[in-house]
């Protein structure tokens, strides 16, 4: 069988390829967010995102965290 792989078999095994497009900045609902890499050295910074969550038990649980990419699949 050595050399008889065909051409599907051999795409199959490289993998998934997904191909996505990176941002350093979103823009939603007249705000902008930069990534934590874009504001590095500058006066002010944009790039602290919350996300609020409700619990099966109805206790709401805020996550915050800093914007590292942005990415478009």
């Amino acid at each position: 069988m050595k050399g008889n792989a065909s051409g599907s078999l051999n795409l199959l095994c490289l993998g998934p390829k997904i191909n996505i497009k990176c941002y350093n900045e979103y823009f939603i609902n007249e705000y902008i967010f930069h990534t934590e890499e874009y504001d590095q050295g500058r006066k002010t910074y944009n790039n602290k995102v919350c996300v609020k969550r409700s619990t099966s038990n109805e206790f709401e649980i805020d996550y915050y965290e800093k914007l590292k990419k942005v990415i478009e699949l």
